[in-house]
């Protein structure tokens, strides 16, 4: 029998690379998000569901069919629209859990943050605890109150969730609102742009990286009621990934320093993730320079 997966936010940059990886197993896809998926992440194998999460009854109605799997990348992308943020974040994993809390799944994968973390120091550590009070934004408030209604439901009802911590996954398809795909658009079409000091390091995972994380949970019971950081464990200083980018392009003039940093930001921010490749025997393998050379081809086809 093939198996059935339901991907919440299938129409984003981690839903499709994860739906294309899934129908290349032969599994059976359905999607779930708010809009219909633009052209260039439409997988004609993919049954397409318009739904919004935050609304249960929708949520009833709609789904009829049985999953094996159930994998949540939905959320509100816009973070300073806090209500629904929080919403979206929050309400729509709690509706999604209550739906499917009796009915059989193998396994529920939420996608979570570092930043519910908070300002814990890195690398940053699954045992590592947050109180949510600390916490200054609606989506970082909104995604640990979800992981903290899970391991809830992990406890009461032996409901088999994973939670899946990531940090900053970047690839071919992403959109121009992200770190990566911005600096290499810039440099594309050769212009001056604006930056920060670039003294921050940040942790970077190639999207293939990630997707494989998603198959080591749905095959490892031992997942269940875990929260796993997802990154490459080895953090990049900013200014020195922007100049890989630059100088691979050969293109583009960031102007570092214009942008300030925020007073609140943390300079460095990256994972342990010891524990995944304990438990799930995950391990990154996409080389940093090698994932960027390949995002950097796809956007010369397609920008």
């Amino acid at each position: 029998m093939n198996k059935k997966i339901l991907i919440v936010g299938g129409t984003g940059f981690l839903g499709y690379h994860l739906a294309k990886k899934c129908i290349s197993k032969g599994w059976l896809v359905t999607s779930i998000s708010t809009n219909k998926p633009k052209k260039i992440r439409y997988l004609s194998k993919v049954k397409y569901l318009i739904l919004d999460i935050t609304k249960k009854k929708l949520i009833e109605k709609k789904i009829k069919s049985k999953y094996d799997y159930v994998v949540n990348l939905a959320g509100y992308v816009n973070h300073s629209e806090k209500i629904k943020t929080y919403q979206s974040h929050y309400r729509g994993c709690q509706n999604l859990v209550d739906f499917f809390l009796n009915r059989k799944i193998k396994s529920f994968i939420q996608i979570g943050s570092c930043v519910e973390y908070g300002n814990n120091k890195s690398p940053q550590s699954e045992s590592g605890k947050t109180n949510i009070q600390n916490l200054k934004s609606a989506y970082g408030k909104a995604k640990l109150s979800a992981t903290n209604y899970l391991l809830k439901k992990y406890k009461e009802k032996a409901f088999p969730c994973t939670i899946l911590r990531l940090y900053l996954v970047y690839g071919p398809g992403q959109d121009f609102n992200r770190f990566v795909p911005l600096i290499i658009k810039g440099c594309l079409e050769k212009s001056s742009f604006a930056c920060s000091a670039g003294t921050q390091y940040r942790d970077f995972l190639y999207i293939d990286d990630f997707v494989s994380s998603i198959f080591k949970c749905l095959k490892n019971k031992r997942s269940h009621g875990q929260i796993f950081n997802i990154g490459s464990g080895k953090p990049k200083k900013i200014k020195t990934t922007i100049l890989l980018i630059k100088n691979l392009i050969k293109g583009g003039k960031p102007e570092f320093g214009k942008i300030k940093l925020r007073k609140d930001e943390i300079l460095k921010l990256y994972p342990n993730i010891k524990k995944g490749q304990k438990i799930l025997n995950w391990i990154p393998k996409v080389d940093f320079a090698i994932g960027v050379k390949k995002t950097i081809s796809f956007y010369k086809k397609n920008v």
